[in-house]
């Protein structure tokens, strides 16, 4: 019995041993560890990190605004400005790192626009390609054609498309109402990405910039939720709260600095930021209007031949018609930035509102009108531009052409830049330059040099490295040597009526180092004895992107046309 008994005293024990083991472990519960929302959070973030990293970060940045660095800013250093509202129900969160969303935006013609177009295309089979840079998700383009008539060709696909994204449009402005940043207004459109999300906050670089002690540094932000199809306000966290109609969004616990949950906005709703400061809502549609003559745009960073890899983007073409409150004036610009995109995205973002603000002067508006010369208006647009601009290392050329209509259909163009990107017109079959190029090696800009003080010496064709010696940024460079400049050259008025069968071609060096002005335009009368029909504008500016590729460009490349001939608009001819 003795061996039996040990045997038998043994079991229990393991048996003992078993329970306990089993109680510590429901005790302890040590698969909470794998299942935590941190341990989760950081598995969806490996599979949701996008494929390109840019510089200004990555997905990682909306855990960094919830769980707070031990260097966290508590006015708001944690800014998530690459960020788009999502739907909660579709994404769990109420922030995603906005990746391709901005390739949605394809310009239309249609008023009220401001369309930016700063994108890498690529070639994918599953793409939709235009001018071989603006392109729509491959889910997006097959539920419209799911939904195509059964004859729809892949020409008319691209109208489609473009139809279904100009109901997108919607244009938001803020007015400050009370506090003591009253009467300050800020508009922009949910076409462009560059603009958004917007923030309101006390510190720069605000997009609202409000002067109130009660308003955090960066106290709230507002983006397009392309999901819903509405405008969304999320608290960031701020110190003193958020209302929207007298209701509160912010997070329940204040302490925390955590953000609140995205709110739809509607036109009319009142913002409160603090206690004094509220801001009033304005929402209108943008498909209400239609520009009166065609506009079309396409760009690309183009590719290193051997290789095949991309350039670095650095252009950035964009254009607004009508600019906010003036219904008589547009404006369309391109910037090829250098040393990085930095002051080109600036510079394409403060040149509407720049020139707004200054025409909202009814004097000078009526000016212009009256003299039909838009000089003075232009010179300080690039004026007070350079001086918004804090761009030390990086600089850009830009070149604006002002459009002004008289309410006659007659139109007014006058072009003003800096740098090598061009503007050329075509009236009544006469070729008009509307730029000058300010590279060194061209004669004028040596002569003005030479004006200076400090002549080039003839073999000097580059000043620090730059072939250029006027720009927008680069104020290292300007402090270090008087010679670089902002002075735009200004154009003539150009008076356009509708038999003058006129067109422009606004586009960056990519595009001129390979393609003389005489083939382009020859190229845009090609197109035209083709076929005129809606998107002519869209197909024209294609036609030259992918003529520059043909001829093997080494430069990023952007072309916007313009197409103010309104005769005969829709007559195709049929190619047998």
């Amino acid at each position: 019995m003795g061996p039996m008994l040990q045997t038998i005293l043994t079991v229990l024990l393991l048996l003992m041993l078993l329970l306990i083991v089993i109680f510590l472990f429901f005790l302890f519960k040590p698969w909470r560890f794998f299942f935590s929302p941190r341990f989760l959070s950081s598995i969806k973030g490996e599979l949701e990190r996008p494929l390109f990293v840019g510089d200004e970060g990555d997905a990682s940045s909306f855990n960094q605004c919830n769980e707070l660095p031990r260097d966290y800013d508590l006015e708001g250093a944690c800014y998530p400005s690459e960020v788009h509202f999502r739907s909660p129900r579709t994404h769990g969160q109420g922030l995603v790192h906005k990746q391709r969303l901005q390739t949605l935006n394809m310009p239309q013609p249609h008023a009220g626009d401001t369309l930016v177009v700063d994108v890498i295309s690529d070639h994918s089979s599953e793409d939709l390609d235009v001018g071989q840079t603006l392109k729509l998700p491959s889910s997006h383009l097959a539920q419209i054609q799911k939904h195509a008539p059964p004859n729809f060709q892949n020409d008319r696909l691209e109208d489609f498309v473009q139809r279904d994204i100009s109901d997108q449009r919607s244009c938001l402005t803020l007015e400050v109402i009370s506090g003591p940043s009253r009467g300050l207004r800020y508009s922009v459109e949910s076409t462009n990405p560059s603009r958004l999300p917007l923030t309101l906050g006390r510190v720069s670089p605000s997009d609202l910039l409000m002067k109130d002690s009660e308003v955090s540094g960066k106290h709230a932000m507002i983006n397009w939720n392309l999901d819903k199809m509405k405008w969304e306000l999320v608290d960031m966290g701020s110190l003193n709260g958020t209302l929207l109609n007298s209701k509160p969004i912010n997070h329940p616990d204040t302490g925390s600095r955590n953000w609140g949950n995205p709110m739809n906005l509607t036109n009319g709703d009142i913002i409160t930021l603090g206690t004094t400061s509220k801001v009033m809502v304005h929402i209108t549609s943008q498909t209400q209007h239609h520009i009166p003559f065609g506009v079309g745009m396409a760009s690309d960073p183009m590719a290193m031949r051997r290789g095949g890899k991309k350039f670095t983007m650095e252009d950035v073409c964009y254009y607004q018609w009508p600019l906010p409150g003036l219904d008589q004036f547009g404006i369309f610009g391109i910037c090829d930035g250098h040393g990085g995109d930095g002051a080109a995205k600036s510079a394409s973002k403060l040149f509407p509102e720049v020139i707004a603000s200054i025409l909202s002067d009814s004097l000078k508006r009526e000016r212009v009108l009256s003299l039909c010369d838009a000089s003075d208006v232009l010179r300080e647009a690039f004026s007070q531009t350079e001086a918004h601009m804090n761009n030390y290392y990086e600089g850009c050329t830009a070149t604006v052409l002002l459009v002004w209509t008289d309410g006659d259909e007659n139109f007014f163009a006058q072009c003003a830049n800096v740098g090598d990107s061009t503007c050329i017109m075509s009236v009544n079959g006469k070729q008009i330059k509307m730029s000058e190029d300010h590279k060194l090696t061209n004669y004028s800009e040596r002569l003005r040099i030479e004006e200076t003080g400090e002549p080039l010496k003839d073999e000097e064709t580059r000043l620090y490295g730059i072939n250029l010696a006027r720009m927008l940024g680069d104020k290292f460079l300007k402090q270090q040597d008087s010679r670089f400049s902002s002075e735009p050259y200004i154009s003539q008025v150009v008076h356009i009526d509708q038999a003058s069968n006129a067109f422009a071609i606004l586009a960056s060096d990519g595009l001129w180092d390979v393609i003389s002005v005489k083939k382009a335009i020859q190229l845009v009368l090609q197109m035209r004895e083709r076929c005129y029909s809606e998107n002519t504008a869209e197909k024209t500016a294609s036609l030259l992107l992918n003529e520059a590729k043909t001829l093997r460009t080494k430069d990023n490349t952007s072309v916007i046309f313009l197409d103010f001939d309104t005769l005969n608009r829709f007559s195709c001819k049929v190619e047998s």
